[in-house]
């Protein structure tokens, strides 16, 4: 098995303590066993259908030679670019797969207009002509995808291409999209109903979009296969229960991911989604904050934030001296797949909740709908400062009337426990720099901080801001922006749809006692430089 994990110090001593009683209580085997008693009698109902990942190695090895063969034709055809729209995990797995791998896949999981022009435009894998799109969702209901597939349907009958042979599926059975595609002759692929959609890497939503971008998915469940045979045995040595207690059964309850030299590609940003929608409910989680090896945080060392080190290989590992009291893990990406799921099941039974289920997700896609089904007239901000529309969910937050001041009034609500999360609803093809914002609130702010792409992270992290501990403060991103793009078939256009998803998600954190300030820019590229400014 290609997967090592090394604690010490004080972390050590947390997981001395926790294993035996993982070990003793059967929980490994009982995962691989899919006993759905071992999360209580409150979580039974959804743990018993939701628990076929420990199985999707099995399972999806009849799809491998499927994918091989639409590929093997695509590429015949001259279709060379792949775009998938897809959120959450059914985008997030197949693009650290692809990335790792060194494929091309283009991801469209954004409702900003320009970003998705810019997906219809094409880049250097192709143009729209070259371009076959993958469409994953896995209740075949997801607002954002679903407006993506109207997109590029009219997109591509407007270049005199049939749809039914530049589309491609991955639904589960039965599903609304599963019905309209199969009426529309679109390829297929059924992914196992028993899945949840951040534990679904392994599965259809993983393999078909990375593997028609070309990616090896032999050597990928050939590793997983491996792996499995390592996590289902209830030994001290079993990392998946090591990694498990590491990060569940101490007293800090942030986790700071730190890629340290690590060939794996964007991992941080897939166990980001899966560690979060998993375990923040019931005001209790684990808030993973992904971090750059020099981030603020590293060198303040909160005394709630576990530092989890990703290293390449075991060799790595003579660094150990140098990282006391951190988690070092280094795998292969299958192996990390397969780890990190096992793991993250299994802390949800230390931390007492339900891992499987995301009751807080639907709140923001309910004031989304709201917002989009009556719309409002925008309330006016606050004040305006370098072109920045300021607004906030409590007036006293902008009684400073700079944008210093609102930032500071912000950071003045968090406790000795709190977090910052920075929200950015804006075309992140324009203005990828806009990430960098994390690292100089972290440093203003002096706690841990996250980032998230909107409304990409509502798939992820939005079910811990609302259900995990009450510590967070928040901060929106917005620009204003003439770029629209109209939805066929829908009353609603991409600009509207990005603007009712900002502001429903404040309203339900509002609602939630959460503080929020939002930051418009009215003109993003100039004002840009005024914001960092701002923060520092």
């Amino acid at each position: 098995m290609s997967f090592d994990i090394r604690v010490s110090g004080h972390v050590k001593a947390v997981v001395d303590e926790a294993l035996p009683a993982l070990v003793a209580d059967l929980v490994a085997s009982g995962v691989t066993a899919q006993d759905p008693t071992l999360w209580g009698p409150a979580a039974e109902a959804e743990a018993s259908r939701r628990l076929g990942w420990v199985q999707a190695v099995s399972v999806s090895r009849p799809l491998v030679p499927e994918i091989a063969a639409l590929r093997a034709q695509l590429v015949k055809d001259g279709l060379t670019r792949i775009v998938l729209a897809g959120m959450g995990g059914s985008s997030l797995a197949p693009e650290v797969i692809a990335r790792t791998a060194g494929v091309p896949l283009t991801i469209l999981d954004s409702t900003a207009p320009g970003q998705v022009l810019a997906a219809l435009d094409g880049d250097e894998q192709g143009r729209l002509e070259q371009t076959v799109l993958v469409v994953s969702s896995k209740s075949g209901a997801t607002v954002e995808t679903d407006a993506a597939l109207r997109t590029f349907e009219a997109a591509f009958r407007d270049l005199g291409i049939d749809p039914a042979r530049r589309i491609v599926v991955v639904t589960d059975p039965g599903s609304p999209l599963d019905a309209s595609a199969q009426a529309a002759g679109y390829r297929v692929f059924h992914a196992d109903p028993t899945v949840g959609g951040r534990y679904s890497a392994l599965t259809a939503f993983g393999l078909v979009p990375a593997g028609l971008a070309g990616a090896d998915l032999d050597e990928l469940l050939d590793e997983a296969d491996a792996t499995l045979l390592e996590v289902a045995i209830d030994s001290p040595e079993n990392p998946a229960l090591v990694l498990a207690a590491a990060i569940a059964s101490g007293t800090r309850d942030k986790l700071g991911l730190v890629a340290d030299g690590t060939h794996i590609e964007g991992l941080p940003d897939w166990i980001e989604q899966l560690l979060a929608e998993s375990t923040g409910k019931d005001g209790v989680g684990i808030l993973p904050v992904v971090l750059l090896p020099v981030s603020p945080e590293l060198e303040r060392r909160p005394a709630d934030l576990q530092v989890l080190r990703l290293v390449d290989e075991a060799a790595e590992f003579h660094l150990f001296d140098r990282h006391e009291g951190e988690i070092l893990v280094s795998g292969s990406l299958a192996a990390q797949f397969v780890v990190w799921e096992y793991a993250v099941a299994i802390a949800g039974r230390l931390l007492g909740i339900d891992p499987f289920d995301q009751p807080d997700v639907e709140a923001a896609k309910a004031a989304t709908r709201e917002l989009l089904e009556r719309p409002a007239p925008a309330a006016p901000p606050a004040f305006v400062a370098d072109g920045v529309e300021v607004a906030a969910t409590d007036a006293a937050l902008t009684a400073s009337g700079t944008l210093a001041g609102v930032l500071d009034a912000l950071w003045a609500r968090l406790g000795p426990d709190g977090y910052v999360a920075v929200h950015a609803y804006v075309d992140r093809t324009r203005l990828p720099e806009l990430s960098g914002l994390r690292e100089m609130v972290a440093a203003d702010a002096g706690r841990p901080t996250t980032f998230g792409w909107g409304p990409r992270f509502l798939h992820s992290t939005g079910q811990y801001h609302k259900g995990g501990p009450a510590t967070g403060v928040f901060l929106q991103i917005l620009e204003r922006t003439d770029v629209d793009v109209q939805i066929p078939g829908r009353a609603f256009t991409f600009r509207e749809l990005i603007a009712a998803q900002a502001a429903g998600d404040a309203a339900v954190l509002a609602a939630h006692g959460r503080p929020v300030v939002t930051l418009t820019l009215t003109d993003p590229q100039p004002e840009v430089l005024a914001l960092f400014e701002a923060a520092q």
